[in-house]
């Protein structure tokens, strides 16, 4: 049987063939599993046959030049994170109505005189509408008429005279007639020149509502595209308000677009190993559950690629 001192030689002598940073022990199946499970493959070393368990995890190091760039990065996006917006530069607005708009909202309220009979003497009525010179032509029409009919009954006389009537029975009778049908065709001609007038007014006065109306329709045309400016001026002020108060964050988001690109294959990496920490008493369930759970911690925290 072999010594004490033999078998330390040999311990040495093993671990002098072992690989960097382990040594010798003694294990049992079930603690070469939790090696296995946690990375360690039992490859065999060629020089002892003795199998190692050192557990190899590649971890991407970040590039120094990026590590400075996601440090910058997140110095600039950490105090966005509590940042409050102000809404009130970019808030959605309508353009007022103008003064072309609002004048013809106006002048539609008092197209109202303009429609029905007509009839008074205010503003829209016909009397509004007549010629101030339809009286003049009256009255030059009927002195006229006048004259005319003096004429025609100083001849009436004349031929009275002439046959030896004059003053008699018959005489007066033709006088008296033809004053009643001189009297008739005045009150005719007068008609006739206020029934003239009348239907000219009745066209001035629907000729002055169609302009108005189209006037209106003019006036709102003008207004709209007036509107139409200030409003595109508006919507222009408020995309700039929104894009100011976002510049931060969309600089921000630009590069962490281009940051996020950056492939983890793109820069050098580094192969790290370390020793598996000794199984805890508890039972080999809760172990592994432990080690897989701090593994995905650790991975989203960006310590492994």
């Amino acid at each position: 049987m072999a010594t004490k001192q033999e078998l330390l030689k040999a311990k040495q002598l093993l671990e002098s063939h072992a690989p960097k940073g382990e040594f010798l022990a003694y294990i049992n199946k079930d603690e070469a599993q939790v090696l296995k499970n946690l990375g360690g493959s039992g490859k065999i070393v060629e020089a002892t046959q003795i199998p190692s368990y050192e557990v190899q995890q590649t971890q991407q190091l970040t590039n120094p030049i990026l590590e400075a760039s996601l440090s910058g990065f997140l110095e600039k996006l950490n105090p966005l994170g509590g940042q409050t917006i102000d809404t009130s530069t970019y808030a959605p607005k309508v353009a007022a109505q103008n003064a072309l708009q609002t004048g013809a909202v106006a002048n539609a309220a008092g197209l109202g005189a303009l429609t029905g009979t007509g009839a008074g003497t205010g503003t829209g009525s016909i009397a509004s509408y007549m010629s101030p010179y339809q009286q003049q032509v009256i009255d030059a029409s009927l002195s006229e008429f006048d004259r005319n009919a003096a004429i025609q009954n100083t001849g009436m006389r004349d031929q009275a005279i002439a046959s030896g009537a004059y003053g008699g029975a018959r005489e007066g009778i033709m006088q008296s007639e033809a004053m009643r049908n001189n009297n008739m065709n005045r009150a005719q001609l007068n008609a006739q020149l206020l029934n003239q007038g009348f239907g000219q007014a009745q066209q001035a006065r629907a000729g002055d509502l169609q302009a108005q109306q189209g006037l209106g329709q003019y006036q709102q045309a003008l207004g709209q595209g007036q509107q139409g400016y200030q409003q595109a001026i508006l919507d222009a002020n408020q995309i700039a308000g929104r894009e100011a108060e976002f510049e931060p964050f969309t600089r921000l988001g630009l590069v962490g677009q281009q940051l996020a690109q950056i492939q983890p294959g793109a820069f050098a990496s580094q192969t790290v190993g370390y020793a598996p920490p000794a199984a805890p008493a508890s039972p080999m369930a809760n172990f592994l559950g432990g080690a897989a759970g701090g593994a995905g911690i650790m991975g989203k925290l960006g310590l492994f690629g």
